[in-house]
């Protein structure tokens, strides 16, 4: 098979991520921070090296400020209800600016809060699909309490400066960032974009396995718990305790994807500048071989997240994905990708076929993918 959904999850695992998980699971497994044994002892610093590799990675201001996540959704669910408790400015209502371009796991939340009457919420525009930080700023009221915004488009691969809007935005107004499809594959400085809750997907770019996330925060977001139960610390107290990393992480955490992250990490150090290069040449590839077929619409650009999304004059994206996937053995994506708004902004509200690739992904295996393409939409006109 050749597998281009790697925007929905990373096919493909370093050997040493492999490792990590199997040993993670074999043998004795202990619960960190539940016991004062030597193996709960032992799996405790694992869970701080992890802790500590995350906030080198992104350049976050504390480890005990790194949250682990079921995935980014539960990441953004934690940040983004968390603004509830926010004010700024004289009025009692409290307004979020976004944009069109977010996934679902950023826009039903928001829709949320606004149903609930906890927020106003504006979505700034995407113009030809691009999502200017001017307009984000422009968006501010008097009583913007922050902006939520996407790193990298899951639908096209369109990327957002965060330190261009952090530029632009009052002091007060916090950032929060959907890294899902950014991180691993562009450098995200925390600190020197001055992000204030960065969520991060680590079965993606990350190298890391599913169940694996994490809400890595600034020292001026503080937000309230969202899940209440055990957190081995101060087991007297009938609330969440007060510090981080407990009052955000209740309940038992995956000790084999706090594993995964960190060989993910250790992985994409020494070599996360190459895989972007060799994805925004493949990309670039795919891109320029697409817009030379005839009735294929192109929606991207070259960008180092490795998404090519495209739509086809006469079949619709999801029968297109199913007959590259029945009759090539190729995988991709078709719809709406969770991200409706930017179908609405790209005029594509009957979805896009996406190819997504991985630093594994070959030359021979794009080449073998535009012919496929022809093929179909030469079969439908």
């Amino acid at each position: 098979m050749i597998y281009f959904d790697n925007a929905a999850t990373g096919g493909r695992k370093p050997y040493a991520v492999q490792r990590a998980v199997r040993a993670a699971t074999e043998g004795c497994c202990g619960n960190p921070g539940r016991s004062g044994h030597a193996l709960a002892l032992a799996l405790a610093q694992d869970v701080l090296r992890t802790r500590r590799l995350l906030a080198r990675f992104f350049n976050a201001p504390d480890p005990e400020r790194v949250i682990f996540t079921q995935n980014c959704t539960h990441a953004l669910n934690l940040a983004i209800h968390g603004l509830s408790a926010q004010k700024r400015g004289t009025s009692p209502e409290i307004h979020v600016v976004s944009t069109v371009a977010e996934h679902n796991s950023v826009l039903r939340p928001l829709f949320a809060l606004e149903r609930q009457g906890k927020i106003s919420l504006t979505l700034v525009q995407a113009e030809r699909g691009v999502v200017s930080p001017w307009d984000i700023a422009a968006a501010v009221r008097e009583n913007t309490v922050a902006a939520v915004f996407t790193l990298a488009s899951n639908v096209t691969g369109m990327t957002i400066d965060p330190a261009a809007v952090r530029a632009l935005l009052p002091d007060d107004v916090l950032t929060i960032c959907d890294g899902a499809q950014a991180c691993g594959h562009i450098p995200v400085d925390l600190r020197g974009a001055g992000i204030d809750a960065l969520a991060v997907a680590g079965h993606k770019g990350m190298c890391g396995i599913q169940g694996s996330g994490a809400l890595l925060l600034s020292e001026r977001f503080s937000p309230p718990p969202l899940l209440y139960g055990g957190t081995g610390s101060e087991s007297a107290n009938p609330d969440m305790p007060l510090f981080y990393p407990d009052r955000l992480e209740a309940g038992t955490i995956s000790c084999p994807a706090a594993a995964s992250l960190a060989e993910g990490v250790l992985h994409l150090l020494p070599r996360q500048e190459k895989i972007a290069a060799h994805l925004k040449k493949l990309t670039g590839i795919l891109v320029n071989g697409l817009k030379e077929i005839e009735g294929i619409a192109v929606y991207s650009r070259p960008n180092p997240c490795g998404i090519a999304a495209f739509a086809c004059d006469n079949l619709q994206s999801e029968f297109f994905a199913q007959r590259l996937s029945d009759e090539y053995d190729v995988a991709v994506r078709g719809g709406l990708h969770c991200a409706p708004k930017m179908h609405e902004a790209l005029g594509t509200k009957e979805g896009l076929v996406r190819a997504s690739l991985s630093e594994y992904s070959t030359r021979a295996e794009a080449e073998l993918f535009l012919r496929a393409v022809r093929e179909i939409s030469a079969s439908v006109r």
